[in-house]
């Protein structure tokens, strides 16, 4: 069982910069699959990026590529999501899942949908004003 704990959500203006940090109880087994998703009003929940705890492979969606970096502190038990150029439409609620998987490839954010991550935060509010 893991249990995920957000944090770090706030206002930021567009183009500052926020850090999102998810917390594992238990630790991070290196065969989990950490992905970050959100949710805007009304629209459908969008995985953003994921990293492979075992090899640190990392993978993004385009609207993000470049801006948002994914990454783990093994010792804490944390990910963290650097949010860095942020835009408005960046602006959601912002969840951390988890998932076993065996190897990186299924780790792929972009071909991995929500319904296939079992462990799930509860969410971080961002806020992007222009």
């Amino acid at each position: 069982q893991v249990q995920l704990v957000e944090s770090g959500g706030g206002s930021v203006q567009a183009g500052g910069s926020l850090r999102l940090s998810c917390a594992a109880s238990g630790g991070i087994d290196s065969n989990l699959c950490m992905a970050w998703f959100r949710q805007a009003p009304g629209k459908e929940r969008e995985g953003v990026a994921s990293l492979y705890i075992r090899t640190g492979s990392s993978f993004y969606v385009d609207s993000v590529k470049g801006r948002f970096t994914a990454s783990r502190d093994n010792a804490k038990s944390t990910v963290y999501l650097q949010m860095n150029s942020v835009k408005p439409e960046d602006g959601a609620m912002y969840y951390c899942a988890a998932q076993p998987v065996i190897q990186s490839d299924y780790c792929n954010i972009l071909t991995r949908p929500a319904n296939e991550f079992r462990y799930w935060g509860q969410g971080t509010q961002v806020t992007v004003s222009l």
